[in-house]
């Protein structure tokens, strides 16, 4: 065929690969596992790239009834998490043929309105990040696919739910202060009725209980730098042993800490450590830079994503929690 006569078929494809057209459906669907060989596959998708051949998505949509197209929903565009998580799912959407429609809900955890004049039509399913499964029934009805993220596996209404390991990066960051020495401490918390925040609190009040000596302040935040400027300085200056060391549930939490730290003549890590969570670029912004727990927000899209894909395909999705890693940084040391 002449290159650029015309729209290249799945036809050419299997000619050039020397494949029925089955074949080549299956392998370009990727859905050729135990029924075409690897070396086949590799000869299909080879020939598509050699023809310049794209799948008529359009046609293809109609036969099989789906619009292809993916909402995620978000609670909010503040940080570049949720981008991560954006692009790590768009990634392995585009591998499969979907798009993406990003929507950072007004209300933060919800109720989210539904973008579309009616999502159940233009969607093919749901995922939804940090957010509870019942503010999303405007969205969903009862039809759509659901994808929860960092969300309760017990209580979910998803068909699937995709978690970070966050009580093992909050025991991470624990158990680092307590090895230095550490004994009076003040959790910075999120100031959001969320999931993810109440296992923070648990996971890090159950391992403080186990060393005797310990003692923790609760001071709640809203998530920004300048709500958390205003608790932190608060907290400190409480009455009682002030805390040696900050645990925050976000780096902007964090951030607003070492304001107020140099507000109240406190330096860092001299007179108090401090930990975040999410390892944002903001992290290493700050002097000293922080240690925080680093959340792989790309490969959690990613797994989303592949979740959404198995349960649209009827199959089970990948298990277990994602791994997080607790980054060490400038902003700890032992108290003096």
């Amino acid at each position: 065929m002449a290159r650029g006569s015309t729209r290249p078929t799945s036809r050419d494809v299997a000619q050039a690969a020397g494949v029925s057209q089955a074949a080549v459906s299956l392998v370009l669907g990727d859905k050729w596992r135990g029924r075409v060989s690897e070396t086949t596959a590799e000869r299909v998708r080879e020939a598509a790239r050699d023809l310049g051949y794209r799948p008529n998505l359009a046609a293809r949509n109609l036969r099989l009834g789906r619009t292809r197209t993916v909402l995620l929903v978000v609670p909010a565009l503040t940080t570049e998490f949720f981008a991560g998580v954006y692009t790590g799912a768009a990634r392995v959407a585009a591998e499969h043929g979907f798009g993406v429609v990003l929507y950072p809900s007004p209300e933060g955890i919800g109720p989210a309105r539904d973008p579309f004049a009616s999502a159940q039509a233009a969607l093919d399913g749901v995922i939804a990040s940090s957010m509870a499964a019942d503010a999303l029934t405007a969205i969903r009805g009862e039809a759509l696919p659901l994808v929860m993220l960092d969300s309760d596996p017990a209580g979910s209404l998803g068909a699937a739910t995709v978690n970070l390991d966050i009580a093992d990066g909050i025991r991470q960051a624990a158990e680092h202060l307590l090895s230095l020495g550490h004994r009076h401490f003040l959790h910075l918390a999120a100031d959001v009725p969320s999931w993810t925040f109440d296992v923070r609190a648990r996971e890090l009040a159950a391992r403080l209980a186990e060393v005797s000596g310990t003692s923790v302040r609760t001071a709640r935040s809203p998530i920004h730098i300048e709500g958390a400027v205003t608790a932190a300085e608060a907290a400190l200056s409480a009455p009682g042993p002030r805390p040696t060391a900050v645990i925050c549930d976000d780096d902007q939490l964090a951030a607003g800490t070492y304001k107020a730290a140099r507000r109240l003549g406190l330096r860092i890590p001299d007179d108090l450590s401090v930990t975040g969570v999410d390892d944002l670029a903001l992290a290493t912004a700050m002097d000293p830079e922080l240690t925080t727990v680093h959340l792989n927000a790309e490969l959690f899209g990613e797994r989303g994503m592949r979740a959404l894909l198995a349960v649209l395909e009827g199959r089970a999705p990948e298990a277990g929690d994602i791994p997080v890693q607790l980054v060490l940084r400038g902003s700890t040391a032992g108290p003096r």
